[in-house]
């Protein structure tokens, strides 16, 4: 199964050391699946949308309300995913373009500000792809935008303290999750300590605390595979 990985920024040269390119961090982290690269943040889209099984977008230090090129672009080629029946996951900025492009709203959580470290979401609709079952997951963050309003025929899957729209699903094949399951947290702790200035100090005090609690990236691993295998048809 070819999935189409919407790549949306580059690891900055100082992190390379940790993952050289958002490529191979994917791929990495989800080895079973074929990934193949498109980075859209350089304007590289697929020819048309049928290229691929599937489409996972990564995350960005850009915002989805940005009037770029290419993030304009970018909606519109969600919104064909959406009109071509295609599965679709999005991961961060990924999952804030799935409520932009369908209608939803996307803004800073001023009043939450930065969500950084290990979080729990609790799974309010469980999903028959959700296998192994859980009540709660535990994922890493690295989020100041958040989703605010969703797109028409969403459903709220998760919740977190911080995020009240943690995860959600449009119609039957699209998902976004505000979290990073690929991010390891060597990469999640580097990125906390180079930000300190811009998300406080007491902030990531806590977000570096928060990485001794479990993270359950391997079991968000085979839901991603099981989403796929069974929205891919």
């Amino acid at each position: 199964m070819q999935i189409g990985l919407l790549i949306c920024d580059h690891v900055r040269e100082e992190y390379q050391y940790i993952a050289p390119h958002y490529a191979a961090m994917y791929q990495a982290y989800l080895p079973d699946l074929k990934l193949v690269p498109y980075y859209v943040c350089d304007g590289n889209f697929p020819e048309k949308v049928s290229e691929c099984a599937g489409y996972m977008m990564t995350g960005s230090r850009y915002s989805v309300y940005e009037q770029l090129d290419w993030i304009i672009h970018l909606k519109a080629f969600v919104q064909a995913i959406q009109k071509a029946q295609i599965p679709y996951f999005g991961i961060c900025f990924g999952h804030q373009m799935l409520a932009e492009a369908l209608g939803g709203k996307v803004r800073k959580a001023e009043q939450i500000g930065w969500c950084v470290g290990t979080h729990t979401f609790g799974i309010q609709v469980p999903k028959p792809w959700m296998a192994p079952p859980k009540e709660s997951i535990n994922l890493l963050m690295m989020c100041q935008d958040q989703v605010m309003d969703l797109p028409e025929n969403s459903t709220v899957l998760a919740t977190s303290n911080d995020c009240t729209i943690g995860m959600f699903q449009v119609g039957e094949k699209m998902v976004g999750i505000q979290a990073h399951p690929e991010f390891s947290k060597q990469y999640c702790q580097v990125l906390m300590e180079a930000r300190i200035k811009r998300m406080g100090a007491e902030k990531v005090a806590k977000g570096l605390a928060s990485l001794q609690l479990p993270v359950h990236e391997d079991i968000f691993k085979q839901w991603i595979y099981a989403f796929f295998k069974t929205t891919a048809t």
